[in-house]
């Protein structure tokens, strides 16, 4: 009987310790594929401000404040701000730096706009 019993409890204590080792797995493997979902390319505030910035040019355009020519400029510049971002997410990660750059790039686009539009230049009409 007791050959049975210790039999039961080492057959009892594999399968707890198993049941432990594939817990763990599961657990890691979960946490793993968060953090590769989650691989730091996400650049919300960038894209943000690439949709104020937008708008910003569209006012200035139906304004008046921003001619064509104005206008061709700095929708050149926004595309390059895309571009760059593109870039930066093609290995998967931006890194600090490129969010650094990203956010100096935008900033220049947002002066260059206001100086656009507040210059006195405006569309003929």
């Amino acid at each position: 009987m007791t050959l049975i019993r210790s039999l039961s409890y080492i057959h009892l204590k594999n399968y707890m310790r198993m049941k432990r080792i594939i817990f763990a797995s599961a657990f890691i493997a979960c946490m793993a594929i968060s953090y590769i979902s989650n691989a730091q390319t996400a650049t919300p505030r960038v894209t943000q401000r690439q949709v104020n910035q937008q708008k910003r040019i569209a006012n200035g355009v139906k304004s008046g404040e921003l001619t064509a020519r104005e206008t061709k400029h700095l929708e050149t510049r926004e595309a390059k701000l895309q571009q760059n971002k593109k870039e930066a997410k093609a290995d998967g990660v931006v890194t600090n730096q490129e969010r650094r750059q990203l956010k100096r790039e935008e900033n220049r686009n947002s002066r260059a706009i206001k100086r656009q539009k507040h210059d006195a230049q405006q569309q003929q009409r």
